[in-house]
């Protein structure tokens, strides 16, 4: 009778304690939490309800103000806004999760050796896919041949991607299935022949022949691609992703699985440049949900540098007399843009190339007519001439960049490009005066998924292996401050989702992760061992112990 009336009088205590206080879900305290409002202002402790964000201040404020089930006791660790990738392929990310993993590959002898390794595992897969290698880094740095190919799988399709997805090396096999002949020609594309030989090189358009005969995934494929990638994002801190040019077909199947909770990632979706996507959008508009939000195209200017296929105002400074190409006519551009300019859709076109940035820089300008919100995006505005630069500000243009698309092609930028063109190439100081903001991504899987690559190669402009050891063209290094905004508010800003995501403030969605170090404070040696503790998406832990 006594316990139950300590009991009792226990309980009493802790209403009377708690009278005046307010309902929440979670609280976190002893934090130290970087908001990324407006003034870059930290916290120590935040309420959480209904999956959005209640309030911030001090423990004791709180503490004070909230009760709730769960209480996170962070001990002084460091939270960010859930980081978010303004320019991804989440899509293809997961499906190169279950190919020949070919990135680093030291020769085509090792690319062959690995597919060899992949093939020992998986021997009854019906086409044998991989992604990753780059010429770049082989003996010679010359394109390999499919001979090796097609006499160890003379019966089996092999389509091997390039690391940035605009070269492939497929057989023989892979090459009669998709009907490709010696010395055919097309517009925006490549199909390397040699003495009357094909050798398997599909550069650009050229690829989406052989793309185009590969089996479309079954949903329980496309099930396990996604939620594969989701794990790998979530262990990464990502808590959203531009998912840069899908069909309306892939579109439903992701909305099908949110609609299942089974996928909580966040996306914003641009739409590949293709007619029936236009036709199945154009007529309702974008669509949005939680989790969802359709507002794009995706069109594509150009190549890439490491296959020179970007468009270059003057000839690549390793093969004189080639320029690169455009992958589609300059009218197509011109007619989409008029297409987009009345609409609530944003037009994002990939331009690599000095010439390719020049070109859809002037047809946005023609119909942006000044400043304006209409945040049409250019991807990569990779390497930008001089006297363009402002073509971005006077549009209100957003570069979307990739900071470890630097530090990945230093090596052998300066080759193609000469040392004078290469200043206006991954100028992001330079890109971000323009409108004053710029977000950031990675391009995974052409680049590493890690944010904290991306840190590393915003603020020290070097590589996992700190070089160089100055850093690369450090004029265009961006601010720690500048580098946390691109990777959160400006990236969310970037897709229309800045109101939700992208800060850590009241009324926005509760995306956020604790690292074991503070980005802030650490220096360059540093950076790539930083672990993150927990991920939360909506107010609840989708990564972490």
């Amino acid at each position: 009778m006594k316990k139950e009336y300590v009991l009792a009088l226990c309980i009493a205590g802790l209403m009377a304690a708690c009278k005046g206080k307010h309902d929440a879900d979670l609280i976190v305290r002893n934090a130290v939490i970087y908001t990324v409002d407006s003034a870059f202002s930290t916290a120590q402790a935040m309420a959480i309800k209904d999956g959005k964000i209640l309030e911030l201040g001090t423990d004791a404020n709180i503490m004070n103000a909230y009760v709730a089930p769960e209480i996170v006791n962070a001990d002084g660790k460091t939270i960010y806004p859930g980081f978010i990738d303004a320019h991804a392929h989440f899509v293809s990310y997961g499906e190169s999760l279950f190919q020949v993993d070919l990135t680093g590959s030291g020769s085509f002898a090792e690319v062959v050796a690995r597919v060899q390794q992949f093939v020992a595992k998986h021997p009854n897969e019906p086409w044998i896919r991989g992604r990753g290698w780059d010429q770049n880094k082989f003996p010679g740095k010359q394109y390999p041949t499919n001979a090796q190919l097609n006499e160890l799988f003379p019966k089996t399709p092999v389509v091997l991607e390039r690391v940035d997805g605009h070269a492939v090396i497929a057989n023989a096999k892979a090459l009669a299935l998709a009907g490709i002949q010696p010395n055919q020609q097309l517009n925006g594309g490549a199909i390397e022949t040699v003495n009357g030989v094909l050798t398997g090189i599909l550069i650009d358009n050229a690829v989406n022949l052989v793309q185009s005969v590969i089996p479309y995934p079954s949903k329980d494929q496309f099930e396990r691609w996604l939620l594969a990638a989701q794990a790998k994002c979530f262990e990464q801190g990502l808590t959203t992703i531009a998912e840069c040019g899908i069909s309306y077909k892939a579109v439903d199947k992701i909305d099908s699985l949110q609609k299942e909770d089974k996928l909580q990632m966040r996306l914003y979706v641009m739409l590949t440049d293709s007619k029936e996507n236009y036709d199945h959008y154009l007529p309702k508009g974008p669509y949005k949900t939680d989790r969802l939000f359709v507002n794009g195209f995706k069109v594509y200017a150009d190549g890439a540098l490491g296959s020179r296929g970007a468009c270059l105002l003057q000839p690549y400074s390793d093969k004189p007399g080639w320029f690169g190409f455009l992958l589609e006519p300059k009218s197509h551009y011109d007619s989409v843009a008029a297409l987009l300019v009345n609409t609530p859709f944003q037009m994002c076109t990939h331009a690599i190339g000095d010439s390719a940035n020049r070109e859809i820089l002037n047809v946005y300008n023609k119909y942006l007519k000044g400043k304006n919100d209409k945040r049409w995006r250019i991807e990569h505005a990779q390497i930008v001439n001089e006297n363009d630069f402002n073509l971005f500000g006077s549009a209100s243009v957003i570069p979307s960049v990739q900071p470890t698309h630097g530090t990945s092609d230093m090596y052998w930028a300066g080759d193609r490009l000469g040392a004078q063109r290469l200043k206006g190439g991954y100028a992001y100081q330079q890109l971000l005066q323009q409108n004053g903001w710029l977000p950031l991504g990675t391009d995974f899987p052409v680049e590493d998924i890690s944010p904290f690559k991306t840190f590393l190669a915003a603020v020290f402009r070097q590589d996992a292996k700190q070089y160089p050891a100055g850093g690369f063209q450090m004029e265009n290094a961006l601010t720690r401050e500048q580098t946390i905004r691109g990777m959160t508010i400006w990236a969310a800003k970037a897709g229309f989702l800045e109101k939700e995501v992208g800060s850590l403030e009241p009324g926005k969605k509760a995306d956020f992760i604790m690292l074991d170090t503070d980005l802030m404070k650490v220096n360059a040696v540093k950076v790539l061992d930083t672990k993150v503790l927990a991920t939360y998406s909506g107010g609840k832990k989708v990564f972490g112990n």
